[in-house]
């Protein structure tokens, strides 16, 4: 068995490249040595169809921070949070019949024609009938989303540093909903806003996991040293696999931008770096799929 003791955080170890052999299947970053995160930043949803430039009349209903979700999975599940706070729906007759009238009592409902709907939102946004005014979920307590965290359970937290795509991290937070992960943390300043399209690629689970928002990624990973959680960087340049890496118990798992990877300061505040095999002929994956494939692993050990 490994030794689970934490390697030397230094620069050598995890801010720079060894000079060792590149591991298979990742492909070396466009950036600086070391900052491999081994998957692209090429989103894992079709490119959207060349359209006319949303306006803010368009992607918001007023002034006072309220935005649109669409979509009926991410509807229902906004409606569903009583966190949530709410404005107005503009729902087809079929989305009202489909989400159900008790579920619609907290809200304003405005029947429209799907084509009225498409004029309230950006561009290409497929919303299946189903558009709602909702602010912003605040940000919760670390501490008392662990105490509300099931027993017997291994905990598992994703800390997602400065991935700017939204349709990458609600494709990881719908990953994530699947797994049953704790929560996902990001940095305040350097994430997607809750929008619409965060809201749709998150198929609900933006209401479902816990989305905590912190000032400072590496003083969060401390907390949850001390909380008993063993930290790990996801990384192509890693030491080891993510399945020799994880321990039996709790589990703080890094995903790093979609680009430049883990920043050196962030990866320095884990105990390990880890990799996901993957064969020569496929050069990277795109995050969302590495988290998933990351989660899988987890929940295995």
């Amino acid at each position: 068995m490994r030794s689970r003791k934490p390697p030397a955080r230094s620069g050598k170890d995890f801010g720079q490249n060894s000079g060792k052999t590149r591991r298979p299947g990742f492909a070396k970053s466009g950036g600086k040595a070391g900052k491999s995160p081994g998957y692209s930043e090429r989103p894992a949803h079709a490119a959207a169809p060349p359209g006319p430039k949303s306006s803010p009349e368009r992607d918001r209903p007023g002034r006072s921070g309220g935005q649109w979700l669409y979509g009926l999975h991410a509807v229902e599940a906004a409606l569903a949070n009583p966190r949530r706070k709410l404005g107005r729906a503009a729902l087809t007759p079929r989305a009202v019949e489909t989400l159900g009238r008790d579920r619609l009592k907290r809200v304003q409902v405005e029947i429209m024609e799907p084509g009225a709907i498409d004029r309230l939102l950006p561009a290409g946004a497929v919303h299946q009938g189903a558009a709602l005014e909702a602010w912003p979920l605040k940000s919760r307590d670390l501490d008392d989303i662990l105490a509300e965290a099931p027993n017997g359970q291994r905990r598992i937290i994703l800390v997602l540093d400065q991935l700017s795509d939204p349709h990458n991290v609600g494709a990881i937070l719908r990953t994530a909903a699947a797994f049953g992960v704790t929560a996902v943390v990001v940095q305040d300043r350097n994430a997607p806003p809750q929008s619409g399209a965060l809201a749709k690629a998150a198929s609900g689970a933006l209401d479902l996991i816990p989305y905590v928002e912190v000032v400072n990624i590496a003083r969060t990973l401390d907390e949850l040293a001390e909380r008993g959680f063993w930290r790990i960087a996801l990384a192509g340049d890693g030491e080891q696999s993510l399945s020799e890496a994880a321990p039996v118990g709790d589990v703080a798992l890094v995903l790093g931008s979609e680009g430049a990877g883990i920043r050196r300061l962030v990866r320095e505040h884990c105990e390990a770096a880890a990799y996901i095999p993957i064969a020569h002929t496929v050069e990277s994956l795109n995050v969302s799929n590495a988290a998933a494939i990351a989660l899988y692993e987890l929940r295995r050990v």
